[in-house]
């Protein structure tokens, strides 16, 4: 037992700590470093040591021994963002085994991040509905976009597609992260324009740079900010004076550049004598003026009746 344990005790105490740093996506068989010289180790005496390497916590062995030249090659494809995600460092930590007698030496390799990812959004398209009343200098949050990468290979920037009505405004946040959001600059007109697309763009800081962009569709709701207008300023209908009760005298028409409830509209007589209000039956939603009763020429020969328009909403 005396014989055992110390012998154990001895092998540890035999550990160097040498490090290694490599970008990500070397390729299979590239030399990362020459394990055997910096560890003052007999390379002729590798292959007879049975020299292996050896991965903490039973991961992948990205790493592998020549045991003709002592170097340390890469074994398997190393991904940092599927090692290590978002860590600032990034670290492997494996063992050289030598065996005959047995000997542990302790490395760590640690990985570098290269900008082989782009900037991502989460959709295809961000939407937003937005009154045509909204003011100059309303604010909409947009979806920041992400990159898997750290450092200047993450994001770094965000553009906005030239328009008439928009700009955008970029902000750091507490944690040094960016975000992003829409202003308006002028104001919207639906009337005009009814949609707006746009192209929102993140760039990342590698070189060269990478970039991913998202379509942003601006659906612009109606707002009440236009009044109804006749078809005509004046309509002049010649009626004989024996016209049976119910004849259409005229049908009125005004229109309404808003849509939907804001684009209704109903029709009343304005300032009407009582006499002209009994002989005149007015259909507000149409506009069809009938005769209630005759009308005596000799009486009155013209009659003038102002109208007003009322919209159905606001």
């Amino acid at each position: 037992m005396f014989g055992l344990l110390f012998f154990v005790l001895m092998a540890h105490t035999a550990y160097g700590d040498v490090s290694y740093s490599l970008p990500e996506e070397m390729k299979r068989g590239s030399v990362i470093g020459n394990i055997a010289k910096d560890l003052g180790l007999d390379v002729n005496r590798l292959s007879s040591r049975k020299a292996r390497i050896h991965t903490e916590g039973n991961r992948k062995q990205y790493c592998d021994i020549n045991l003709n030249t002592g170097e340390l090659i890469v074994a398997e494809r190393i991904d940092r963002e599927d090692i290590c995600g978002k860590k600032a460092s990034c670290v492997i930590k494996q063992e050289l085994v030598l065996e005959n007698p047995l000997e542990l030496h302790r490395f760590i390799l640690t990985v570098e991040d290269i900008n082989d990812n782009s900037p991502q959004f989460k959709q295809s398209v961000i939407k937003f509905e937005i009154q045509e009343s909204a003011d100059k200098g309303s604010r909409y949050l947009l979806d920041e976009a992400h990159d898997a990468d750290i450092g200047m290979n993450s994001v770094q920037s965000y553009t906005l597609q030239n328009n008439e009505h928009f700009i955008l405004s970029v902000l750091t946040g507490a944690n040094g992260g960016k975000y992003e959001e829409l202003v308006i600059d002028r104001e919207l007109d639906r009337e005009q324009q009814k949609e707006v697309t746009l192209i929102l763009t993140a760039v990342d800081g590698g070189t060269p740079p990478r970039s991913g962009t998202v379509a942003i569709h601006v659906t612009v709701l109606d707002a009440n900010d236009n009044a109804p207008v006749f078809s005509q300023a004046v309509y002049k209908v010649s009626l004989p004076e024996n016209a049976p009760v119910d004849t259409v005298v005229v049908t009125v028409s005004a229109t309404d550049a808003d849509e939907g409830q804001n684009g209704e509209v109903t029709y009343e007589f304005g300032h009407v004598s009582e006499s002209h209000l009994e002989m005149f039956l007015l259909d507000a939603v149409s506009g069809e003026i009938k005769l209630r009763r005759f009308f005596d020429y000799e009486e009155e020969s013209s009659i003038e009746l102002p109208f007003k328009l009322k919209m159905a909403k606001g």
